[in-house]
């Protein structure tokens, strides 16, 4: 009976290993606003946005990283270039 109950722990779910990571559809997500945050980031850095808003949005795309990345792309600072 302990054999059963120990074979079940260290076998996970469906005789999976509970300690191997799973690279899926979860981490290409994550590898996908990683680089949009990246890149918001770095336009953030060059916009014309006066330091203080260039600190609070870089703190806001960093902190909460979709949400961020989200309201930084409709309502962040634009790019003032020429």
């Amino acid at each position: 009976m302990a054999e059963g109950l120990l074979g079940e722990v260290q076998g996970g779910a469906g005789g999976e290993d509970p300690t191997m990571m799973h690279f899926g559809y979860h981490g290409l997500w994550g590898l996908l606003v990683l680089a949009g945050d990246i890149w918001a980031v770095i336009n953030i850095l060059q916009s014309a946005a006066s330091n203080d808003k260039k600190l609070i949005w870089i703190l806001i795309v960093v902190l909460l990283p979709l949400l961020g990345l989200i309201l930084w792309y409709f309502l962040g600072p634009r790019n003032g270039r020429t």
